[in-house]
């Protein structure tokens, strides 16, 4: 399974709960460093406290499932 798979598999663990609360999240790309770049859809994209979403909820799935991506970053 390619990496992006993965990211894909992990964002979507994490999605029903980004969707409960009327938002979501979309992957943009992952860089030659590592960093996978997400575009916050919805509610989400307003939300203040979307940085700790993107932080505690968002990249910690990823990293689990990934642990060579270095960050994630909201585009």
């Amino acid at each position: 399974m390619e990496q992006q798979e993965k990211i894909e598999i992990a964002l979507q663990s994490i999605r029903p709960f980004l969707q409960r609360d009327g938002g979501d999240v979309e992957l943009v790309e992952v860089t030659k460093e590592n960093v996978v770049r997400v575009r916050l859809l919805g509610a989400c994209e307003s939300c203040a406290m979307s940085s700790m979403t993107l932080r505690a909820g968002i990249e910690e799935a990823v990293k689990n499932a990934i642990p060579e991506v270095k960050s994630v970053e909201a585009v």
